[in-house]
């Protein structure tokens, strides 16, 4: 099978620990693109936060898409200009304010390029470190929030996030809850993931369904690995969903991205 789209994740899949993107990685994702594969990035992270990282990997002159927000936005890299959009409505927001309060979880999102929150928390200060984005803490979330968003986090604890992830989804069965990360649960806009939007991409490029490898570690990457082709997880997924991918490669700090593309790609 000659392989036309490779989507990647970004943390704990493409980039190690440390948020990097491995000399190994970088190398093969290259030789991948000077084959003719889109090399395309696809991560809950904000817009902003991943632009550095698809201009280091050259998507931008190559032509490429990026998916952020979990598959709520896609741009096109070459134009700079976004090609499609979901957000939630205020009352949606709202509604999600008062069930973080009363579920006492923290609620962050993203307005003006700033995270947004109305607490502190070690769970936000991640999202913080991840995206480098500044924190706007305000006084009263509603207040400040009176547009529609793209999406919303929930964080708290691990094992309790996961019963508020079950909780949410039969109170709140209208929008797209995953999790990214074991304390953040993501809400976005009914039908929206990661693999709506690389089927928006595929057609547009004329790609069918089985020439794209779709990589990723955890529960929001889940649709996108069984949409794909050939889906992958690296070592470090999420033990729940280990046996729900076609193929297993190294971990994120053992540059399995690397190895998809040499196993897959250039052979």
């Amino acid at each position: 099978m000659k392989y036309k789209m490779l989507v990647l994740d970004m943390d704990d899949t493409l980039l190690t620990d440390d948020h990097k993107i491995s000399r190994e990685n970088r190398e093969m994702l290259f030789k991948a693109q000077e084959m003719g594969v889109y090399v395309i990035l696809a991560s809950g992270r904000p817009t902003p936060a991943m632009i550095a990282y698809a201009k280091d990997l050259h998507l931008d002159v190559n032509n490429s898409y990026m998916i952020s927000y979990n598959g709520a936005v896609i741009t096109d890299l070459k134009e700079d200009k976004i090609l499609f959009e979901q957000t939630l409505t205020q009352e949606q927001i709202h509604a999600l304010y008062d069930y973080s309060v009363k579920s006492k979880t923290h609620i962050i999102t993203y307005l003006d390029g700033k995270v947004v929150s109305e607490t502190d928390s070690e769970y936000i200060d991640i999202e913080l470190n991840i995206t480098g984005l500044e924190h706007n803490k305000v006084l009263d979330f509603k207040d400040v929030v009176k547009s529609s968003v793209i999406k919303c986090i929930l964080l708290e604890e691990p094992s309790y996030l996961k019963q508020v992830e079950k909780d949410l989804k039969e109170v709140m069965p209208h929008l797209s809850i995953c999790m990214s990360k074991p304390f953040f649960l993501e809400v976005a806009q009914n039908g929206i993931d990661k693999a709506s939007s690389i089927k928006f991409l595929a057609e547009k490029l004329n790609i069918h369904q089985s020439e794209i490898i779709a990589v990723g570690n955890a529960g929001n990457d889940l649709a996108m690995v069984e949409y794909a082709g050939l889906g992958v997880w690296v070592d470090n997924v999420d033990p729940e969903l280990r046996h729900l991918a076609d193929v297993i490669v190294a971990s994120n700090n053992d540059h399995g991205v690397a190895e998809v593309v040499r196993r897959f790609i250039l052979n």
